[in-house]
């Protein structure tokens, strides 16, 4: 799926266009870059205007709740009617 520089994560509105999530992003290389032509910005998680960026399958992993969403479900069983 191509995404233009303002693309924006439809859940969090975080900026998508970015070096961190480009497949050429390797933080060994000099200026975290792999792609030798580019010309790689000072802020690698802000919006960017490379030419050479190319989305990468797998770079972003939805943060488990499951341990929050287990305590909240706890205390909601915990108080249930005692008002």
């Amino acid at each position: 799926m191509p995404l233009s520089r303002i693309s924006e994560c439809l859940g969090c509105r975080a900026e998508l266009h970015v070096c961190r999530l480009c497949g050429f992003f390797d933080p060994r290389k000099a200026e975290s870059c792999s792609e030798q032509r580019a010309d790689p910005p000072k802020d690698k998680q802000r919006a960017n205007l490379c030419e050479y960026f190319q989305p990468r399958v797998g770079a972003w992993q939805a943060p488990d709740h499951s341990a929050a969403d287990q305590a909240k479900d706890e205390l909601q069983e915990l108080f249930r009617g005692k008002r």
